[in-house]
């Protein structure tokens, strides 16, 4: 009797851990379909992490780590409130170009125009962060560039072999020449022992190996390091928050650059970057969540969108 009282069991027990486990795998589903909205997929996903001890970056490095490309300047600008303006299309139609021009410092990137798009993103510059991959285009158009504005900054950074002193190509020297013809014109490098430190910034503050992992740094991440090392406070305009292409529904199409209505959708590339395995990619997302946190210890704002 025993024994048909443990086989009548036996089944009404498997059934139980089948029900269990349905309900248990329903309520994942619930909980993920829940967060779905505000998580983002990313292959870093399992490796970032909150360091467990910040790194201090008005301290980390230092402007020794800025050499003039001609002449003897030092890399001594400060500024107590700074604008840095992204090259993002959300700025188009913010109108916020009156309110960026009031700012005592203005910091653009690469070769983001000011022509044609002042109501949006205003006309002055004082720092231009430049990738060795945008010095050609940057040189092309100095009356755009270079000499629109009086003492202008412009900080160019790239691999040492592509723009150092001692590289072997043109990229150097036509850095070397453009900065003798203009006198409002200072002009630095990021020296190798501080591109170094900018790797080892990335590996603490992601938890990620840069070339290790594939990744490329972005001019946002050297133009934020910049703009924290010299201002007081920071207000960004036009930079998305992490999780903004992860929302449902999907965001609108919005190009990459305001300057380039026909180029790639910013949600597009940013996906593809991050997502990407093959080859070398921008990270742009793991960044971004790396400015949010940067934003509470730092006195960064974000506006154009707001966030």
């Amino acid at each position: 009797m025993g024994q048909r009282l443990a086989a009548k069991q036996g089944p009404h027990s498997q059934k139980i851990v089948i029900f269990g486990a349905i309900f248990l795998l329903m309520t994942l589903l619930i909980l993920y379909s829940s967060n779905s909205g505000n998580e983002i997929y990313s292959p870093f996903h399992n490796f970032y992490h909150q360091p467990s001890k910040y790194t201090d970056l008005k301290k980390w490095a230092g402007k020794e780590g800025y050499v003039a490309v001609y002449g003897n300047k030092s890399m001594t600008l400060h500024c107590h409130q700074c604008a840095l303006v992204t090259s993002s299309s959300h700025l188009l139609g913010s109108g916020a170009g009156e309110e960026i021009d009031q700012a005592e410092c203005v910091i653009r990137m690469n070769d983001a125009p000011t022509t044609g798009y002042e109501h949006d993103v205003g006309s002055r510059s004082t720092v231009r962060v430049v990738a060795h991959s945008s010095v050609f285009r940057v040189v092309r158009r100095p009356s755009e560039f270079l000499n629109k504005t009086s003492d202008l900054v412009v900080i160019f950074w790239g691999p040492p072999t592509k723009i150092g002193k001692d590289a072997k190509g043109t990229l150097f020297r036509l850095i070397q020449r453009v900065s003798m013809s203009y006198s409002n014109l200072s002009s630095f490098t990021i020296v190798p022992s501080k591109m170094h430190k900018f790797d080892s910034l990335f590996q603490r503050e992601t938890g990620r190996d840069r070339e290790k992992s594939r990744s490329w740094l972005s001019t946002g991440w050297f133009t934020m390091v910049i703009a924290i090392e010299t201002c007081d406070s920071i207000h960004v305009y036009g930079m998305v928050p992490p999780n903004h292409c992860g929302k449902r529904p999907q965001p609108k199409h919005m190009p990459y650059h305001y300057y380039k209505p026909r180029g790639p959708d910013e949600c597009v590339t940013y996906l593809q970057n991050e997502r990407g395995r093959r080859g070398n990619h921008h990270r742009f997302i793991t960044e971004k969540q790396v400015f949010a946190r940067w934003a509470k210890l730092y006195n960064i704002t974000f506006s154009h969108p707001k966030w």
